[in-house]
This record gives C-alpha cells, structure tokens and sequence, in this order.
C-alpha cells in the first residue's frame, strides 16, 4: 500500500448544539430545554442560510446534542429521535449525534465531554483543530475546548453556570456563522 492510500484526507467542521442554537429552546425560569415534541420543534430562521455558507465554505455541518430527559424519564427515546429526525429533513446536516445519558451515568459522550466530537472527527474524517463548536452553554463551549475546536457561544442570557473563554460571543446565528466565515478566511 503506498503513503498516498494510508494518508486520510481530513476536513473542517461546524459543530452545533441543537436546542437554542439550531432551534428555539423552551425557556423556563431562565433555563433552556428541548421542544416537547417534533410538533413543538421551531428551527432557527437564519439556520438554513447560515448552514448552507458553511458548507460553500467547506465545512461539514455536525450537530451534537444533549438529550438526557431520556434517561431521566421526562421523554421517550422516540420522542427525542422524532425531534432529531425533524431537524435532520429541514437542515440535512453530515451527521447527527445524540447523547441520551444524564450527569451520573458517567458516558464520554455527554458534553462537556468531547466524545461525540471525537467520534464524529474519527467516523468522518474531520479535523478537530481546524472546527469550530457554536454553542449556548456552558457545557457545549467547554466540550469543544476539550476536543481542540475553536469555539463560539451564543449568549443567550440563562440563568446558569456561565461559558468559561470562548473563543467569540455572539448574540445570534447568522453572527456565529458569519463570525467562523470571517476568521477561517484563507
């Protein structure tokens, strides 16, 4: 086999959180949570536009998401796929994964844990040190930082654990992709 074949070409990505990146979070008493249902699911007008510049530029489009109302029994794992089936027909992304874990269960997969990131970047071919992470939490910004990502934070204003660093803040979509237009300039 020569160096040629073992030599696997790798790209950027775009990593984005679903809920309040992609789509609108439910906020209660200035937390976020997931759509009810698929029904319930409002995608963020700018995604479309803000997806499709990304791609022109290059970058594949990964989302990675958080569903731990799985495993603490507040949704069905139907329910959850049903929401993430509904997003992958309206913005297409390269892939979708979900962990379904809550905090205790320990998995390398549930931010800030950069496992899906990993795992995305090995099954995909990705290079992690030339991505980005766009995120509204705490857990999505330190998951990238963790997985050697450039990363960006939609400020959102909950009442929570605040973002430690993130590479850029920004107040909506269309500016975090703007933003990584902008800075992976040639």
């Amino acid at each position: 086999m020569t160096t040629a074949a073992l030599t696997m070409t790798t790209r950027p990505a775009v990593f984005f959180d679903r809920d309040g990146v992609l789509n609108e979070a439910v906020v209660r008493e200035g937390r976020p949570y997931p759509p009810a249902d698929a029904a319930a699911l409002r995608v963020d007008p700018d995604a479309p536009a803000a997806i499709a510049a990304l791609r022109a530029r290059g970058f594949a489009i990964v989302v990675v998401t958080n569903q731990p109302d799985v495993a603490r029994g507040k949704t069905t794992r139907a329910s959850a796929d049903a929401i993430n089936d509904a997003l992958r027909a309206t913005l297409a992304p390269d892939a979708l994964y979900a962990c379904f874990h809550d905090n205790a269960d320990g998995c390398d997969c549930r931010k800030p844990a950069p496992g899906m990131l990993v795992r995305a970047a090995h099954e995909l071919g990705l290079d992690l040190a030339r991505s980005y992470l766009v995120g509204d939490r705490w857990s999505d910004i330190e998951a990238g930082r963790r997985a050697g990502c450039r990363t960006v934070l939609i400020e959102r204003g909950y009442v929570e654990r605040a973002a430690d660093d993130p590479t850029a803040r920004v107040a909506a979509l269309h500016s975090a992709a703007q933003w990584i237009l902008d800075d992976s300039r040639p």
